[in-house]
C-alpha cells in the first residue's frame, strides 16, 4: 500500500478532509496531513506536530502539496508548506530517496515561491497533480 502525507494550509481543513478521503478511497495509507492546533496549546503542541509530519514525509512514497486557493491566492503555498516540500526534495537530491512530489496546481506568480516551484517543474523534480496518482 503506497503511503501518502499531504502537505497545505491547516486552515483549509474542508480541503484537508476532501483529499484525505480521495487517497483513502483509492488505497492509500495516509501518514500525515495538516492539523490546526488550539491557540491554547500552540506553544506545547507545534514541536512534536512539526517533528512528526518531517518525519513522515521521510516514509512517504508521495507528498502531495494541497495547494488550494488561500487569501484570494491560487495555488497558495505558504513557508511552512514550501519547508516541508524542500525537505522532500532534498530527501531525493541528497539521500536518493524517490519520494513523489506533486502538487495540486501552479501556484500564483504571488507566492513567494514561485520561480523555485517553475523551476522544479522543469527540472522533473516536482509534478503537477493528475488523477492517476
Amino acid at each position: 500500500m503506497k503511503k501518502v502525507v499531504i502537505s497545505g494550509s491547516a486552515k483549509l481543513q474542508d480541503n484537508t478532509n476532501y483529499w484525505i478521503k480521495y487517497f483513502a478511497n483509492k488505497g492509500y495509507n495516509i501518514l500525515d496531513y495538516p492539523r490546526p492546533i488550539e491557540k491554547e496549546k500552540f506553544m506545547e503542541l507545534y514541536p512534536k506536530i512539526h517533528k512528526d509530519f518531517f518525519e513522515n514525509i521521510t516514509e512517504t512514497d508521495i507528498l502531495f502539496v494541497m495547494n488550494e486557493t488561500k487569501d484570494e491566492i491560487e495555488g497558495y503555498i505558504g513557508a511552512e508548506t514550501f519547508a516541508e516540500l524542500t525537505f522532500a526534495l532534498m530527501q531525493n537530491l541528497v539521500y536518493n530517496k524517490n519520494i513523489q512530489i506533486v502538487i495540486l496546481r501552479m501556484p500564483s506568480i504571488k507566492v513567494q515561491s514561485y520561480e523555485e516551484i517553475n523551476l522544479w517543474l522543469k527540472l522533473g523534480w516536482i509534478k503537477l497533480y493528475d488523477k492517476n496518482i
